[in-house]
């Protein structure tokens, strides 16, 4: 596994972090205690320290079984949590210090810690990024050690761009794969610049870029493939990375004809994005200890040749670009 500096809070992440949205048993079909127990277990044995949760996976039982298995290690562990979801309706003027603050102690409670590493809002309304009193609640958190550092979760570039004028803002995490392209284009070197840390999520575009699938797949009436396909609970950028899954199919197969020789669908995904040297770590969701090794093996393979990078940025000009790249 290698590392790299996770921003201006100089921590050492794994490059390959841990995404636990399936531990919550919530949206990805079911994953019990002890299945997500073996998951956070192995991808400490693979040398990964920094695990993504969220107040709303399995409403808190990603946070507690991440907390009961945080007792069985003396390692390092770094844990980002994510709030303001949990707010019915989810609308910007529900975004207040007192409604955070109180979403923040029930995280802290389900962690079982007195302070999170970090503590990022989770996908607001695009509005609230233009709301100064939610990022001096944030900084008020940071004071008051519920937090050591604070950042966003976005949908879109734009909200990404407009978090970045916060001189405190720690990291932006944000979808990015080889379906999802654009924040390449001008975020990264924006993020950058400011010494704020990039998180990617939904990295294998939600099972599409792992090679797994095909027209006939179904999947569980409990997970999000199933049942938010055009967006019926949440963004449907979420899904699939917002692709139609047909067209997905297909461009798979053609990133797959260049596959490298010892590279699964799953590590190559990976690996494209590690090839961006802005990013700080990628967080790939796993149900089992075998995905998690597929995963963190991404971090040690060669480089990608450049005629497989060519072939990304083909594909995706032909199938994906006019489905995605203005929408986020």
């Amino acid at each position: 596994m290698k590392y790299r500096t996770f921003g201006k809070t100089g921590w050492q992440v794994s490059e390959v972090g841990l995404g636990t949205w399936a531990l919550g048993s919530d949206a990805w079909g079911d994953v019990d205690e002890e299945q997500a127990l073996e998951v956070l277990d192995e991808a400490q044995k693979q040398g990964i320290n920094f695990f993504d949760t969220a107040d709303v996976y399995g409403d808190g039982t990603s946070e507690k079984r991440i907390a009961r298995s945080l007792k069985n290690t003396d390692e390092r562990i770094y844990v980002a949590t994510k709030f303001g979801r949990r707010l019915d309706p989810h609308t910007s003027s529900g975004y207040t210090k007192g409604n955070l603050e109180g979403f923040l102690e029930r995280s802290l409670r389900k962690l079982e810690m007195d302070t999170v590493d970090l503590v990022q809002l989770h996908c607001p309304p695009t509005e609230v990024y233009y709301r100064p009193e939610i990022f001096e609640a944030m900084e008020d958190f940071v004071d008051q050690g519920m937090v050591r550092y604070y950042g966003v979760s976005v949908e879109k570039v734009e909200e990404g761009l407009k978090a970045l004028e916060y001189p405190n803002l720690a990291s932006v995490q944000i979808i990015f794969n080889m379906f999802r392209q654009r924040p390449a284009d001008l975020f990264f070197e924006r993020a950058s610049e400011r010494d704020v840390a990039i998180i990617t999520r939904v990295p294998l575009a939600s099972g599409l870029l792992t090679g797994k699938y095909d027209r006939t797949s179904e999947f569980p009436e409990n997970d999000h493939r199933n049942f938010n396909r055009k967006g019926e609970e949440f963004d449907v950028g979420e899904t699939f990375a917002g692709v139609n899954f047909e067209t997905g199919l297909d461009g798979a197969a053609e990133i797959e004809e260049v596959r490298p020789q010892g590279f699964t669908m799953a590590q190559l995904a990976i690996k494209w994005i590690l090839e961006h040297d802005d990013v700080n770590v990628v967080i790939p969701g796993a149900k089992n200890r075998g995905q998690v090794r597929d995963n963190t093996e991404a971090s040690d393979l060669p480089g990608l040749p450049d005629n497989v990078m060519d072939k990304v940025d083909r594909v995706y000009e032909k199938h994906v670009k006019e489905q995605v790249h203005q929408r986020w």
